[in-house]
């Protein structure tokens, strides 16, 4: 684990949302169990926030919509985001365009330059980014995009005809073994390490608004036979980023058991790095079957309750391994799964509130768990037709594009949800 002791770096703070001063901001730190912040334990309701960086560029985005989405939220006390840097390929539908990298290693500077927007303007609100430089899954291209480029036949994407989930999983399975796949990914994550923000003018490794670098967003083991090339594949990137920047922290975007093939043993073999410094999981009732939006009463209760044993199954597992472990990814859908802020989101409130209060009494006793983000933050996006179906061009939401825009999305007009997770971060600061 690190012990890098937190450095504090000068930049700029709006206190007002209009007017500003000069502050410092700390890089955040573990010790044990807890995450550390100017020598105080550090715990957050954050969100996630993936498209962050393409509604920076000035060319693809919308820069005055970010500025307003970032004001909401720090007002109401989440300061915390995880987001993808960048995508691949872009040229399926369903996936996200325009794509940071266009060909393996070849970059639209106008993403670059959205990245380096975003990251400043997290830093003058001393907010902190979780950036994860990889996908398991075909939404931003990811490893099966890799793996395309490298000959090893077209993506077998999963959300077009004639495709299967079986069969996208068993081909994103061959990225841990492909050489050249690997070896592309080691390049971007020297790329984007390397690089030095055109806006602040800070090295990406010097910048105290980067809380960790993550691996992935749900790296899988896939198969028992895979654990090995999974393991020594995750050490390997593990390595390559702890040799490149002391000073973040590094986490892998694991879902858990559940991207452990639903074992805890699994999970916690193929987390032993000493450089990985903090543990992930991520809760997901209605894709696991847990919660139904047509028996929306009855299984919220399922959900619930199989989420309360999910998080303390994976607690002892953080403590054990004298870690703090974070609940990257949650959540749940409105009423009858409608896809407008009208429709109530009533348990899905009682559904945050659960993970919420977990947090706090953690915070509290100084347990594990030291954080959560919902997901996710899609402010003023919306879905534009009745199916929610994205298409390039359309406004982002917290929905990646395989799913329905606006199905998981907190929204600005949200504003239960908002008071909800104002009052949480209010009590954990």
């Amino acid at each position: 684990m690190k012990n890098t002791i937190s450095t504090l770096l000068a930049v700029i703070s709006c206190f007002s949302m209009i007017s500003c001063s000069a502050q410092k901001q700390s890089l955040i730190t573990v010790k044990g169990t807890q995450f550390i912040k100017d020598g105080k334990s550090y715990s957050y309701v954050g969100a996630n926030y993936w498209y962050g960086a393409l509604l920076g560029s000035e060319k693809y985005g919308d820069r005055k919509r970010l500025v307003r989405e970032l004001d909401l939220m720090k007002a109401n006390g989440i300061d915390n985001l995880r987001v993808l840097v960048g995508a691949e390929g872009g040229t399926y539908d369903y996936t996200v365009t325009p794509a940071l990298q266009t060909a393996q290693g070849k970059y639209d500077e106008a993403l670059l330059d959205g990245l380096d927007f975003f990251m400043s303007e997290m830093g003058k609100r001393g907010m902190y980014a979780v950036l994860y430089l990889n996908n398991n899954w075909e939404w931003s291209g990811g490893m099966s995009q890799y793996l395309e480029w490298n000959g090893k036949g077209a993506i077998p994407n999963p959300n077009l005809k004639g495709n299967t989930w079986p069969q996208f999983m068993e081909y994103t399975s061959k990225f841990h073994e492909c050489e050249p796949c690997k070896t592309g990914f080691e390049q971007h994550i020297k790329f984007v390490l390397g690089r030095t923000n055109a806006y602040t003018k800070k090295k990406y490794t010097e910048d105290p608004a980067i809380m960790s670098w993550q691996v992935a967003n749900e790296p899988r083991v896939f198969t028992k036979e895979n654990e090995k090339a999974f393991t020594n594949w995750l050490n390997k990137v593990v390595d390559l980023i702890d040799s490149l920047d002391k000073n973040h922290l590094i986490s892998t975007g694991s879902e858990g058991k559940a991207g452990s093939n639903d074992d805890l043993a699994t999970f916690e073999r193929t987390h032993q790095n000493k450089n990985i410094d903090y543990l992930t999981m991520h809760i997901w009732p209605k894709n696991w079957g847990w919660f139904k939006a047509e028996e929306e009463k009855s299984t919220l209760q399922v959900a619930l309750t199989n989420a309360g044993k999910y998080i303390d199954e994976h607690v002892a597992v953080a403590k054990k391994m004298n870690r703090p472990i974070v609940i990257e990814e949650f959540g749940l859908p409105r009423t009858h799964e409608g896809l407008l802020p009208d429709a109530s989101v009533e348990s899905r409130n009682v559904f945050y509130e659960s993970f919420f209060k977990r947090l706090a009494e953690s915070h509290k006793n100084k347990e594990a768990l030291a954080g959560v983000n919902f997901w996710g933050f899609g402010g003023e996006g919306k879905a534009v037709n009745k199916t929610g179906k994205w298409n390039a061009g359309d406004a982002f939401t917290a929905d990646p594009p395989q799913e329905p825009q606006g199905l998981n999305t907190v929204f600005s007009e949200d504003k239960s949800t908002l008071k909800l997770i104002k009052k949480f971060n209010n009590q954990l600061k």
